[in-house]
Protein backbone atom coordinates (compact mmCIF):
# COMPACT_ATOMS: atom_id res chain seq x y z
CA UNK A 1 0.00 0.00 0.00
CA UNK A 2 1.35 3.00 -1.09
CA UNK A 3 1.69 6.38 0.30
CA UNK A 4 1.43 10.03 -1.45
CA UNK A 5 3.64 13.12 -0.92
CA UNK A 6 1.48 15.69 -1.80
CA UNK A 7 3.66 18.79 -1.14
CA UNK A 8 7.23 19.79 -0.14
CA UNK A 9 8.48 23.29 1.21
CA UNK A 10 11.35 24.63 2.10
CA UNK A 11 12.44 27.26 4.45
CA UNK A 12 15.23 29.91 4.93
CA UNK A 13 16.64 32.37 7.01
CA UNK A 14 16.16 35.74 5.92
CA UNK A 15 20.24 36.48 5.72
CA UNK A 16 21.77 35.17 2.60
CA UNK A 17 25.85 35.41 2.06
CA UNK A 18 28.42 34.58 0.11
CA UNK A 19 30.52 31.90 0.99
CA UNK A 20 33.63 34.49 1.29
CA UNK A 21 32.27 36.37 3.79
CA UNK A 22 31.29 33.04 5.77
CA UNK A 23 34.91 32.28 5.31
CA UNK A 24 36.02 35.70 6.56
CA UNK A 25 33.97 35.02 9.76
CA UNK A 26 35.20 31.75 10.21
CA UNK A 27 38.83 32.63 10.03
CA UNK A 28 38.75 36.25 11.53
CA UNK A 29 36.07 35.35 14.51
CA UNK A 30 35.94 31.73 15.52
CA UNK A 31 39.50 30.67 14.82
CA UNK A 32 41.46 32.70 15.48
CA UNK A 33 44.55 34.80 13.38
CA UNK A 34 46.74 31.27 13.25
CA UNK A 35 44.17 29.49 10.86
CA UNK A 36 43.87 32.61 8.94
CA UNK A 37 47.68 33.07 7.71
CA UNK A 38 47.84 29.60 7.09
CA UNK A 39 45.42 29.99 4.40
CA UNK A 40 43.89 26.78 5.26
CA UNK A 41 40.43 28.20 5.76
CA UNK A 42 40.26 29.87 2.24
CA UNK A 43 41.60 27.20 0.24
CA UNK A 44 39.09 24.17 1.98
CA UNK A 45 35.97 26.33 1.65
CA UNK A 46 36.60 26.92 -1.96
CA UNK A 47 36.89 23.63 -2.58
CA UNK A 48 33.10 23.03 -0.88
CA UNK A 49 31.58 24.19 -4.35
CA UNK A 50 29.22 26.70 -2.12
CA UNK A 51 28.38 30.00 -3.38
CA UNK A 52 25.73 30.87 -0.97
CA UNK A 53 24.17 29.95 2.38
CA UNK A 54 21.26 31.28 4.28
CA UNK A 55 22.34 31.70 8.18
CA UNK A 56 20.04 32.67 11.10
CA UNK A 57 21.49 35.10 12.62
CA UNK A 58 23.50 38.43 10.63
CA UNK A 59 27.53 37.23 10.88
CA UNK A 60 28.88 40.28 12.99
CA UNK A 61 26.62 38.65 16.10
CA UNK A 62 28.31 34.86 15.78
CA UNK A 63 30.96 36.53 17.88
CA UNK A 64 28.33 37.64 20.66
CA UNK A 65 27.57 33.72 21.25
CA UNK A 66 28.91 33.50 23.95
CA UNK A 67 28.18 29.66 25.06
CA UNK A 68 26.15 26.62 24.32
CA UNK A 69 23.51 28.04 26.74
CA UNK A 70 23.30 30.72 24.64
CA UNK A 71 23.19 29.21 21.16
CA UNK A 72 20.94 26.64 21.96
CA UNK A 73 18.55 29.39 23.08
CA UNK A 74 18.69 30.93 19.79
CA UNK A 75 18.08 27.36 18.49
CA UNK A 76 14.74 26.54 20.07
CA UNK A 77 13.46 30.60 19.14
CA UNK A 78 14.67 30.46 15.28
CA UNK A 79 13.74 26.81 15.01
CA UNK A 80 10.20 27.15 16.20
CA UNK A 81 9.54 29.85 14.09
CA UNK A 82 11.27 28.72 10.53
CA UNK A 83 9.92 25.38 11.38
CA UNK A 84 6.27 26.55 12.19
CA UNK A 85 6.71 28.58 8.82
CA UNK A 86 7.72 25.51 6.70
CA UNK A 87 4.42 23.24 8.13
CA UNK A 88 2.43 25.77 7.48
CA UNK A 89 3.60 26.29 3.63
CA UNK A 90 3.53 22.79 2.96
CA UNK A 91 -0.35 22.39 4.32
CA UNK A 92 -1.04 25.27 2.76
CA UNK A 93 0.40 24.43 -0.80
CA UNK A 94 -2.79 21.45 -0.72
CA UNK A 95 -5.24 23.31 0.89
CA UNK A 96 -5.01 21.39 4.46
CA UNK A 97 -4.86 23.18 7.86
CA UNK A 98 -2.94 21.81 10.77
CA UNK A 99 -6.16 20.51 12.03
CA UNK A 100 -6.13 17.95 9.46
CA UNK A 101 -2.92 16.99 10.67
CA UNK A 102 -2.78 13.09 12.83
CA UNK A 103 0.47 12.80 13.00
CA UNK A 104 4.05 14.80 12.78
CA UNK A 105 7.38 13.66 12.55
CA UNK A 106 10.30 16.10 13.68
CA UNK A 107 13.73 15.36 13.16
CA UNK A 108 16.89 17.96 13.51
CA UNK A 109 20.08 17.25 15.28
CA UNK A 110 21.66 20.95 15.53
CA UNK A 111 20.39 21.61 19.26
CA UNK A 112 18.68 20.28 21.60
CA UNK A 113 14.87 21.08 23.15
CA UNK A 114 13.00 19.27 25.51
CA UNK A 115 9.82 19.73 25.01
CA UNK A 116 11.41 18.86 21.47
CA UNK A 117 10.63 21.09 18.73
CA UNK A 118 7.05 19.84 17.03
CA UNK A 119 5.62 20.08 20.85
CA UNK A 120 6.61 23.68 20.25
CA UNK A 121 5.17 23.88 16.86
CA UNK A 122 1.87 22.59 17.83
CA UNK A 123 1.05 25.29 20.15
CA UNK A 124 2.29 27.63 17.56
CA UNK A 125 -0.01 26.83 14.72
CA UNK A 126 -3.17 24.93 16.40
CA UNK A 127 -2.20 20.64 15.93
CA UNK A 128 -4.88 18.99 17.40
CA UNK A 129 -4.15 17.93 21.04
CA UNK A 130 -4.76 14.56 20.18
CA UNK A 131 -1.51 14.69 17.06
CA UNK A 132 0.31 11.94 17.26
CA UNK A 133 4.07 12.64 17.99
CA UNK A 134 7.58 11.26 16.85
CA UNK A 135 11.27 13.23 17.45
CA UNK A 136 13.63 11.89 15.36
CA UNK A 137 17.37 12.74 17.29
CA UNK A 138 20.75 11.96 16.18
CA UNK A 139 20.49 10.75 12.53
CA UNK A 140 21.62 13.91 11.14
CA UNK A 141 21.62 14.32 7.22
CA UNK A 142 20.27 11.00 7.04
CA UNK A 143 17.03 11.85 8.96
CA UNK A 144 15.15 13.46 6.07
CA UNK A 145 14.88 10.24 3.97
CA UNK A 146 13.99 8.11 7.10
CA UNK A 147 11.51 10.79 7.98
CA UNK A 148 9.52 10.37 4.56
CA UNK A 149 10.18 6.86 5.40
CA UNK A 150 8.75 7.02 8.92
CA UNK A 151 5.73 8.86 7.47
CA UNK A 152 5.11 5.64 4.82
CA UNK A 153 5.27 3.11 7.81
CA UNK A 154 2.71 5.13 9.66
CA UNK A 155 0.42 6.01 7.11
CA UNK A 156 0.27 2.13 6.10
CA UNK A 157 -1.81 1.61 9.17
CA UNK A 158 -4.05 4.69 8.88
CA UNK A 159 -5.08 5.19 4.95
CA UNK A 160 -6.75 8.12 5.34
CA UNK A 161 -4.24 9.68 7.78
CA UNK A 162 -2.52 12.73 6.83
CA UNK A 163 1.33 13.02 8.47
CA UNK A 164 3.77 15.67 8.25
CA UNK A 165 7.94 15.83 8.48
CA UNK A 166 9.01 18.69 9.82
CA UNK A 167 12.91 18.93 9.50
CA UNK A 168 15.08 22.02 11.63
CA UNK A 169 18.59 22.17 10.92
CA UNK A 170 20.76 25.30 11.97
CA UNK A 171 24.48 24.18 11.67
CA UNK A 172 25.73 27.82 12.03
CA UNK A 173 24.86 28.10 15.39
CA UNK A 174 26.85 24.68 16.33
CA UNK A 175 30.58 26.12 14.92
CA UNK A 176 33.26 25.11 17.20
CA UNK A 177 35.46 28.89 18.61
CA UNK A 178 38.98 28.41 18.67
CA UNK A 179 39.28 25.01 17.01
CA UNK A 180 41.55 24.55 13.74
CA UNK A 181 40.47 20.69 13.11
CA UNK A 182 40.24 19.93 9.46
CA UNK A 183 36.42 18.71 10.58
CA UNK A 184 35.22 22.04 12.09
CA UNK A 185 36.77 24.10 9.10
CA UNK A 186 34.87 21.71 6.46
CA UNK A 187 31.94 22.44 9.01
CA UNK A 188 32.61 26.14 8.54
CA UNK A 189 32.64 25.99 4.57
CA UNK A 190 29.55 23.36 4.57
CA UNK A 191 26.70 23.51 6.06
CA UNK A 192 23.73 26.01 6.11
CA UNK A 193 20.73 26.91 7.76
CA UNK A 194 17.17 25.93 6.86
CA UNK A 195 14.21 23.70 7.08
CA UNK A 196 11.47 21.84 5.34
CA UNK A 197 8.53 20.06 5.48
CA UNK A 198 7.11 17.36 3.68
CA UNK A 199 2.91 16.32 3.72
CA UNK A 200 1.97 12.60 2.93
CA UNK A 201 -0.95 11.18 2.86
CA UNK A 202 -2.31 7.87 3.35
CA UNK A 203 -3.33 5.47 0.15
CA UNK A 204 -7.20 5.83 1.19
CA UNK A 205 -7.12 9.99 1.62
CA UNK A 206 -8.78 12.24 -1.08
CA UNK A 207 -5.68 13.73 -2.16
CA UNK A 208 -4.02 10.09 -2.95
CA UNK A 209 -6.24 10.31 -5.71
CA UNK A 210 -4.52 12.75 -8.00
CA UNK A 211 -2.48 11.17 -11.15
CA UNK A 212 -0.16 14.74 -10.83
CA UNK A 213 3.48 12.68 -10.98
CA UNK A 214 4.69 15.77 -8.72
CA UNK A 215 2.82 13.95 -6.41
CA UNK A 216 5.36 10.91 -5.93
CA UNK A 217 4.10 7.92 -4.36
CA UNK A 218 6.47 6.21 -1.77
CA UNK A 219 6.19 2.60 -2.53
CA UNK A 220 8.94 1.57 0.43
CA UNK A 221 12.45 2.29 2.24
CA UNK A 222 15.20 0.21 3.66
CA UNK A 223 17.90 1.36 6.43
CA UNK A 224 21.05 0.31 6.53
CA UNK A 225 23.38 0.32 9.51
CA UNK A 226 27.36 -0.26 9.13
CA UNK A 227 29.55 -1.81 11.33
CA UNK A 228 32.65 -0.58 12.86
CA UNK A 229 31.52 2.97 11.98
CA UNK A 230 30.25 4.78 14.91
CA UNK A 231 33.32 7.65 14.72
CA UNK A 232 32.41 8.45 11.34
CA UNK A 233 30.07 11.02 11.85
CA UNK A 234 28.60 12.56 14.52
CA UNK A 235 28.78 15.07 17.60
CA UNK A 236 31.10 15.31 20.81
CA UNK A 237 29.26 17.19 23.42
CA UNK A 238 31.49 19.33 25.71
CA UNK A 239 31.31 22.88 27.19
CA UNK A 240 31.31 24.51 23.77
CA UNK A 241 28.58 23.10 22.55
CA UNK A 242 28.05 20.27 19.85
CA UNK A 243 31.90 19.65 18.36
CA UNK A 244 31.21 17.65 14.97
CA UNK A 245 32.94 14.46 13.69
CA UNK A 246 33.95 13.73 10.36
CA UNK A 247 36.03 11.48 9.30
CA UNK A 248 37.33 11.84 5.92
CA UNK A 249 37.24 7.92 4.91
CA UNK A 250 33.17 8.50 4.49
CA UNK A 251 33.70 8.99 1.07
CA UNK A 252 35.40 5.82 0.77
CA UNK A 253 32.53 3.60 3.04
CA UNK A 254 29.50 5.59 -0.12
CA UNK A 255 31.98 3.93 -2.65
CA UNK A 256 32.21 0.46 -1.03
CA UNK A 257 28.79 -0.09 -0.11
CA UNK A 258 26.10 2.13 -1.43
CA UNK A 259 26.07 0.60 -4.62
CA UNK A 260 25.56 -2.87 -3.54
CA UNK A 261 22.87 -1.09 -1.44
CA UNK A 262 20.67 0.04 -4.22
CA UNK A 263 21.05 -3.42 -6.43
CA UNK A 264 20.27 -5.61 -3.66
CA UNK A 265 16.91 -2.87 -2.59
CA UNK A 266 15.96 -2.55 -6.58
CA UNK A 267 15.97 -6.11 -6.76
CA UNK A 268 14.21 -6.77 -3.87
CA UNK A 269 10.91 -4.59 -5.82
CA UNK A 270 11.70 -6.39 -8.97
CA UNK A 271 13.60 -3.52 -10.57
CA UNK A 272 17.11 -2.65 -11.42
CA UNK A 273 19.13 0.58 -12.08
CA UNK A 274 17.94 1.17 -15.37
CA UNK A 275 14.78 1.13 -13.95
CA UNK A 276 15.16 4.31 -11.71
CA UNK A 277 14.45 7.28 -14.05
CA UNK A 278 14.98 10.47 -11.24
CA UNK A 279 17.41 10.71 -7.91
CA UNK A 280 16.88 12.71 -4.85
CA UNK A 281 20.53 12.38 -3.14
CA UNK A 282 21.39 14.37 -0.44
CA UNK A 283 24.11 16.78 -0.55
CA UNK A 284 26.46 15.63 1.41
CA UNK A 285 29.95 17.56 0.06
CA UNK A 286 31.58 17.37 -3.19
CA UNK A 287 33.77 14.30 -2.48
CA UNK A 288 30.84 12.71 -1.24
CA UNK A 289 28.37 13.47 -3.87
CA UNK A 290 31.43 12.09 -6.24
CA UNK A 291 31.51 8.94 -4.48
CA UNK A 292 27.71 8.16 -4.79
CA UNK A 293 28.09 8.90 -8.57
CA UNK A 294 30.72 5.84 -8.51
CA UNK A 295 28.05 3.81 -6.37
CA UNK A 296 25.51 4.39 -8.16
CA UNK A 297 27.33 4.48 -11.33
CA UNK A 298 25.51 7.66 -13.00
CA UNK A 299 26.78 10.49 -14.55
CA UNK A 300 26.58 13.95 -12.64
CA UNK A 301 23.26 15.22 -14.26
CA UNK A 302 21.67 12.53 -12.88
CA UNK A 303 22.30 14.26 -9.54
CA UNK A 304 22.01 17.64 -11.01
CA UNK A 305 19.57 19.28 -8.66
CA UNK A 306 21.71 17.71 -5.61
CA UNK A 307 24.73 19.81 -6.93
CA UNK A 308 22.58 22.70 -7.87
CA UNK A 309 21.20 22.70 -3.97
CA UNK A 310 24.74 22.09 -2.88
CA UNK A 311 25.50 25.53 -4.52
CA UNK A 312 22.86 27.80 -3.29
CA UNK A 313 22.51 27.00 -0.28
CA UNK A 314 25.11 24.27 0.96
CA UNK A 315 24.02 21.23 3.36
CA UNK A 316 21.57 21.66 5.20
CA UNK A 317 21.95 18.20 7.06
CA UNK A 318 18.48 16.66 7.41
CA UNK A 319 16.35 19.29 5.46
CA UNK A 320 18.62 19.00 2.73
CA UNK A 321 17.18 16.20 0.81
CA UNK A 322 14.29 17.53 1.73
CA UNK A 323 14.49 20.78 -0.70
CA UNK A 324 16.24 18.08 -3.73
CA UNK A 325 12.79 16.57 -3.19
CA UNK A 326 11.27 20.51 -3.40
CA UNK A 327 13.41 21.31 -6.10
CA UNK A 328 13.11 18.24 -8.04
CA UNK A 329 9.14 18.44 -8.11
CA UNK A 330 8.85 21.83 -8.98
CA UNK A 331 11.81 22.21 -11.24
CA UNK A 332 12.61 19.08 -12.85
CA UNK A 333 8.74 16.89 -12.66
CA UNK A 334 9.36 13.21 -12.67
CA UNK A 335 7.66 11.28 -15.95
CA UNK A 336 4.39 9.99 -15.24
CA UNK A 337 4.85 5.86 -14.21
CA UNK A 338 9.23 6.33 -13.20
CA UNK A 339 10.53 5.19 -10.34
CA UNK A 340 12.98 7.50 -8.39
CA UNK A 341 15.36 6.62 -5.59
CA UNK A 342 15.56 9.16 -2.53
CA UNK A 343 18.74 8.57 -0.50
CA UNK A 344 20.86 10.19 2.13
CA UNK A 345 23.77 8.57 4.69
CA UNK A 346 24.41 10.52 8.25
CA UNK A 347 25.87 9.17 11.67
CA UNK A 348 25.61 5.32 12.23
CA UNK A 349 27.74 5.54 10.12
CA UNK A 350 23.54 4.89 7.86
CA UNK A 351 22.14 5.04 4.89
CA UNK A 352 18.58 5.14 4.37
CA UNK A 353 16.83 4.41 0.55
CA UNK A 354 13.22 4.96 -0.10
CA UNK A 355 11.74 4.30 -3.40
CA UNK A 356 9.04 6.18 -5.19
CA UNK A 357 7.36 6.42 -7.95
CA UNK A 358 5.66 9.06 -9.80
CA UNK A 359 1.80 8.12 -10.59
CA UNK A 360 0.49 7.96 -14.02
CA UNK A 361 1.93 5.84 -17.03
CA UNK A 362 1.84 2.03 -17.37
CA UNK A 363 2.51 0.26 -14.32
Amino acid sequence: MSTRIVSVRGALPEHLHRQEDITELVTTTLLGEEAARQGVVERMHRNMCVETRHTVLPLEEYARLKDFGQSNDMFIRAGVELGARAVVDALKGVGLTPADVDYVVSCTVTGLAVPSLEARVAAEIGLRPDVVRLPLVGLGCVAGAAGVARLHDLLRGRPDGVAVLMSVELCSLTLQRNDTSAANIVAGGLFGDGAAAVVAVGAGHALAQSDDPARPQVLASRSRLYPDSERMMGWEVGSGGLKIVLDPSVPDLVRHHVGEDVRGFLADHGLTRDDVGWYVAHPGGPKVLTALQDALGVERDALGMTWDSLRRIGNLSSSSVLHVLADTLAERPPLPGSHGLMLAMGPGFCSELVLLRAPGGAR
